[in-house]
């Protein structure tokens, strides 16, 4: 059984701030391939589509997907939001990765 990812009060409260659940949008974190280590995290603005797993805030309002090839590469996986000097960005803590690139977006199994 696979351990879905948690998505931390940060992330959520990041997706309140503009406004995702009121225009109707979810976070979509989707693993391609590619990148410098392999594989990369697509992160974007989207719809949900039929098949996703749906995370979702406590109310409901702000969600977070994932598509059924990339949810066993999330696995018990952390989607947070960091703001840090060198900018500010949804980040993904991945245990799953054995290696990542210096980017944060890029990573290995």
């Amino acid at each position: 059984m696979i351990v879905p990812p948690k998505v931390t009060e940060r992330a959520f409260a990041r997706l309140r701030e503009i406004g995702a659940g009121d225009s109707g949008k979810a976070l979509r974190i989707a693993v391609e391939g590619g990148g410098c280590s392999g594989f990369q995290y697509d992160i974007s603005l989207d719809d949900p589509a039929e098949g996703d797993l749906i995370l979702a805030n406590e109310d409901g309002t702000e969600r977070v997907v994932i598509d059924e090839v990339s949810l066993p590469f999330l696995a018990d996986a952390t989607i947070d939001y960091t703001e840090e000097l060198i900018g500010a960005r949804f980040v993904i803590d991945n245990p799953n990765a054995t290696a990542s690139c210096g980017c944060g977006t890029s990573f290995s199994i």
